[in-house]
């Protein structure tokens, strides 16, 4: 374990305010870069690996993330510090995302809406989706009146969905999409967390359909999604790099026990040492974030966010060239009655994004399950042991992409297990979180981001960073 040090500075610099980030994932990194840009001497402490989840590995020698690989477009916050980076944006190919609902049910996902509800419920490609009578049970929608209680208090959005859209529209169309980025089952999770001014344009627009094509009209033009060349990874290295530039201590393996708020100054130790800090930013999941100031901030603990769901990635990279067409364009989600598969979602990396496609070669590709928790036999797989789960992996891609794969065409695997990495947003959560935001703002000189405060997602985690921080990012 590293040891806590002060960062080094010249005698005339000491009266700069020093600054400590908990955590060095994207978010502890970008207040770190936040924070040196105005002034502050800073050390970033980080419990594992800097990068946390926006890491490389390497399979078969690409070169591939470990973790996030694209961004939402609907903020400018990531293509901007991208590009403060050096960085370049890169769109993904324009081919769509698939839906596998079953034994020969493979169909391309609509495009239109939010989370998997439809802009318009009687599109040739919902249609395509749900079957004619699903269609027009949805389509019920735009004439339904709103029920005022869906509008007011806690409400799941499988509940919000289910009940203006119906169930085929909710297990077909949205559960695959919320399962692929949540790793939980819509009806535990809180409408407002996950899709935050839907209930608002809801009863604005009186339909929930209405309501996600307005909140997807309102999203900038282009692409939903956009990435780095050379891949989201390349992010954490170029931050690494300008933190170290401004002279930012970064101190891995680095776990702090406790922290205390004493006339004006944060006490910060880990094990025998201490730093006594002017600035304390926590950027940590929720509940360590709670855990380490509950001492600090009386009735936080009782605010304590439920543990986040984890998830588990296998990467392939196959010797395929029938793969080349691309046969189910970007990737496929999988719903969750699909009983003939057990990953919940593969991505078609070399399919995704071109600059991979260049470097992998002609007939050569990398594929990207991934693994959750939302039934037993999921939950179980998640947690097997590598070989058994490559396997599983195998087996699962030759089902979601309609070709022939055994093992014999796998060049390179890899897996990666990301526990806790998704925030657990159940109902109440964004009262959860109103409730902590109260009692943390009157602590003085503390900043608490992340995924479990912003949202899960690298641009919500970016923008809010900047924004809370007191840089503009304009």
């Amino acid at each position: 374990m590293s040891a806590l040090r002060r960062p080094n500075t010249a005698p005339a610099a000491t009266d700069t305010p020093l600054a400590v980030v908990i955590g060095g994932g994207i978010s502890g990194l970008v207040a770190a870069r936040e924070l040196a840009l105005t002034g502050h001497r800073v050390v970033v402490a980080e419990a594992g690996a800097l990068g946390g989840r926006v890491t490389a590995h390497t399979v078969d020698s690409l070169v591939l993330d470990a973790g996030a690989e694209s961004f939402a477009t609907r903020n400018p916050s990531v293509s901007r510090l991208a590009r403060e980076l050096g960085l370049d944006v890169v769109l993904p190919s324009e081919s769509p995302a698939w839906l596998h609902a079953g034994p020969g049910r493979d169909i391309p996902l609509p495009r239109t809406g939010i989370f998997g509800i439809p802009g318009d419920p009687l599109a040739a490609d919902v249609v395509a989706a749900l079957g004619r009578p699903g269609a027009e049970r949805a389509a019920e929608d735009l004439d339904l009146p709103v029920d005022p209680s869906l509008l007011k208090g806690n409400v799941s959005l499988g509940h919000l969905v289910r009940e203006r859209l119906g169930q085929a529209a909710l297990d077909t169309l949205v559960a695959p999409v919320v399962s692929g980025v949540h790793s939980a089952d819509p009806d535990v999770l809180d409408a407002d967390a996950i899709a935050p001014g839907l209930r608002a344009a809801l009863a604005r627009e009186g339909s929930l359909c209405r309501a996600a094509a307005s909140l997807r009209a309102a999203a900038p033009a282009g692409s939903a999604v956009a990435g780095l060349d050379g891949g989201m990874n390349t992010l954490t290295t170029a931050l690494l790099e300008d933190l170290r530039e401004r002279g930012v201590t970064l101190l891995d393996h680095t776990v702090i026990d406790t922290v205390e708020l004493a006339e004006g100054i944060w006490h910060v130790a880990s094990g025998t040492d201490t730093l006594e800090a002017d600035r304390l930013v926590v950027a940590t999941d929720g509940p360590t974030a709670v855990d380490l100031l509950a001492g600090s901030v009386p009735g936080l603990a009782a605010l304590r966010p439920a543990k986040g769901a984890g998830v588990t990635l296998v990467t392939l990279v196959v010797d395929q060239p029938v793969l080349d067409e691309a046969p189910r364009g970007t990737g496929v989600l999988v719903a969750p009655d699909a009983t003939d598969v057990v990953a919940k979602a593969l991505t078609h990396s070399t399919a995704k994004w071109p600059w991979l496609a260049r470097e992998a070669g002609p007939g050569r590709h990398a594929v990207r399950l991934s693994y959750g928790r939302t039934t037993d036999a999921a939950a179980r797989m998640a947690d097997a042991k590598d070989a058994v789960l490559t396997k599983q992996a195998i087996a699962d891609a030759a089902v979601l992409l309609g070709v022939p794969l055994s093992s014999a065409d796998v060049l390179g695997s890899d897996v990666i297990r990301h526990p806790g990495a998704l925030p657990m947003a159940t109902e109440g959560h964004r009262a959860l979180l109103d409730a902590a935001a109260v009692l943390l703002r009157g602590v003085e000189h503390l900043d608490v981001i992340g995924a479990w405060r912003s949202g899960t997602g690298l641009t919500p985690i970016v923008a809010a960073t900047r924004a809370q921080l007191g840089i503009s990012a304009s």
